[in-house]
């Protein structure tokens, strides 16, 4: 097989899809992905309603398809639902206070070790922090992500209440469950921001 143009019957997809299916997936879907990126808000109240596992190991799976560098995906991810270890976390720092009303936290961290270019994990979390939320909001959910990384006493606050071992960073909390509140998306485009170099 020539590397350069890899077959479409390839199986490359998370549960066995070839290229050719991932295609006509992506571009079925390629519109309701660009409708979640200018409907997605930060949700901070949520309805006292369980969240079932297999809509969390959809949002993760959005996760890990996140690109990174040297494909390196240096994430784990613990899914919290102790209420104990929640209400820890939700008083990590002051601006977390709203993740204890949540049913389920997701804590992203990412692992210090056998990193091909460990100086660019944190922005690779945080693309896969982005699919996650963008994921969270087509399931019909709400979410917040809150900042942890890059302020090392949030990080090591958040590994002594999960007890992380000593190669795992943590990154952020989000925060997620069916929205108690609607929020409309704020218009953020900015036309004097974009600069033309031709």
């Amino acid at each position: 097989m020539d590397i350069d143009k890899p077959d479409d019957k390839e199986t490359t997809g998370p549960e066995g899809e070839t290229r050719e299916q991932l295609r006509k997936y992506f571009d079925e879907n390629r519109r309701l992905v660009m409708n979640e990126i200018f409907h997605r808000v930060s949700i901070r109240k949520y309805a006292d309603k369980p969240i079932e596992n297999e809509i969390i190991l959809k949002i993760l799976k959005a996760g890990m398809q996140a690109p990174s560098a040297g494909n390196q995906q240096p994430w784990e991810f613990y899914v919290v639902t102790n209420k104990e270890k929640i209400q820890a976390l939700a008083a990590a720092h002051q601006y977390a206070g709203c993740a204890a009303g949540a049913p389920v936290l997701i804590v992203s961290v990412y692992r210090k070790e056998g990193l091909w270019v460990p100086e660019y994990a944190q922005i690779d979390m945080a693309i896969a922090q982005q699919n996650i939320w963008l994921e969270t909001d087509s399931l019909g959910l709400g979410g917040v992500w809150l900042g942890i990384a890059p302020q090392q006493e949030r990080m090591d606050k958040v590994a002594e209440i999960l007890a992380l071992p000593d190669n795992l960073e943590a990154f952020s909390i989000f925060a997620l469950g069916y929205p108690a509140e609607q929020r409309e998306q704020q218009d953020r485009y900015d036309e004097s921001r974009i600069h033309f170099v031709e």
